[in-house]
């Protein structure tokens, strides 16, 4: 019974190792994305639900950054000027904490069988920690017939307590992912 338990475990370990960006995304039936060329950042969009605030300088450039080199390798061109774009983006960051368990075992005790009546491990220690994950909210609102055209989240997009290179690398990885399967008509 006691292995059962320390089998169970390290599969709950496993599984929270394992963890993905988890993205999902919504658009606007009958819109044709193909005529859409330009787009330009704004600080809010227009019916996107508020989940967060908007963070630092230095995180606003690496979120943009990563989008707009997706949006770039989708055909679309950054303008400066809002009132000249076909789209206006504008995103938010949502911070949460999860418990994250990890577990150590050293060595077999017993005979070293499968039995209930052999041992289980020598020891076996468990610590927790807390872990910071960022969701990102991306929307993008057509001025022109003035209705939010599409809207996505990607979880575990960001953990603010890991280095700036692996903060951009997850950033990276869930704008490609959010951005996958934009209805453009091209590519």
């Amino acid at each position: 019974m006691q292995r059962i338990a320390i089998l169970i475990c390290f599969g709950l370990m496993l599984a929270m190792l394992v963890k993905a960006q988890d993205v999902r995304t919504n658009y606007m039936p009958g819109t044709d994305f193909s005529k859409y060329h330009t787009y330009a950042w704004v600080d809010e969009v227009k019916s996107v639900p508020r989940v967060g605030g908007q963070p630092d300088q230095i995180l606003d450039s690496q979120v943009k950054q990563s989008v707009d080199s997706q949006m770039a390798a989708k055909g679309l061109t950054k303008v400066v000027d809002g009132d000249k774009a076909d789209l206006l983006l504008g995103y938010q960051l949502a911070i949460d904490r999860e418990r994250q368990i990890n577990g150590f075992a050293n060595g077999w005790g017993g005979r070293g069988g499968w039995s209930p009546w052999d041992g289980g491990f020598d020891s076996f220690s468990a610590t927790t920690s807390t872990v910071n994950i960022g969701t990102s909210v991306l929307g993008m609102y057509d001025p022109t017939a003035k209705k939010l055209v599409w809207i996505g989240a990607a979880q575990h997009a960001i953990e603010p307590s890991k280095k700036q290179e692996k903060n951009q690398e997850r950033l990276n990885k869930g704008a490609q992912k959010l951005l996958k399967d934009l209805p453009l008509g091209r590519n």
